[in-house]
């Protein structure tokens, strides 16, 4: 599905250069669940935003699904994401003055899914989730881990063929994420590639390979077994 080359990341002002990744290689393939682990500032975001298409790498070279993304203008990188990448991050990012199906339904509306297309999958996506009691509700009315609910059921719904999460667990307490992590367990376990970024080493255990960063490099990777929801 992915394929990275030697790909680096330079971040530069007119007065300092940061090189956030160097000399990165590695392979994703279809239907993996694959962790990406390392201290606060090694790397980890930028590498999920570059193999997910939300950036550009300063050298090397990307492959997404066949198509050599290294260099491609922003639009033509939201049109290869769209339909086939979703996003849950840490900070839910869900949007305030809308209601749970709302914001589920926004990335198909954006995807001009026709909407009766549109009503089935979003009372698939509740009912899956558990959420359809909770469909007319805002985001403030919801605990933490029903929001990060929400936001995986938003980031499913176009049904991606990879899924990445940024600390999805970051921001819920123990049992909260728990039952996240088992429900992004559960989507690998239906087909979804998944990339996740973790500090947990116990959320690391859902995958099957995990990747250490350390000052922007690849220092280990290793195979596991991986939990199954």
């Amino acid at each position: 599905m992915i394929e990275a080359r030697d790909l680096k990341k330079v971040y530069r002002t007119s007065e300092v250069e940061t090189t956030a990744l160097s000399n990165i290689n590695l392979a994703i393939q279809e239907g993996e669940f694959v962790s990406v682990m390392g201290p606060s500032g090694c790397g980890k975001t930028t590498l999920l935003n570059i193999l997910g298409l939300i950036d550009s790498p300063t050298e090397g070279r990307l492959v997404f699904r066949g198509r050599d993304a290294s260099h491609l203008p922003e639009g033509e990188r939201a049109r290869l994401r769209r339909g086939a990448v979703g996003f849950v991050f840490q900070s839910f990012n869900l949007i305030d003055d809308l209601t749970v199906e709302e914001n589920i339904e926004l990335p198909l509306l954006y995807a001009r899914i026709p909407p009766a297309e549109r009503r089935r999958r979003l009372g698939e996506v509740l009912d899956r989730l558990e959420l359809a009691p909770r469909r007319r509700h805002f985001p403030q009315q919801l605990s933490g881990g029903q929001q990060q609910r929400v936001a995986v059921a938003r980031a499913v719904a176009a049904r991606p063929a990879l899924l990445l999460a940024d600390e999805p667990t970051g921001n819920l307490d123990s049992n909260q994420g728990t039952q996240v992590m088992q429900l992004i367990a559960g989507l690998h376990g239906g087909g979804t590639t998944v990339l996740m970024v973790t500090h947990s080493r116990t959320n690391a255990g859902y995958a099957q390979r995990v990747i250490h960063l350390f000052d922007g490099h690849i220092v280990t990777e290793n195979l596991q077994g991986g939990f199954r929801a």
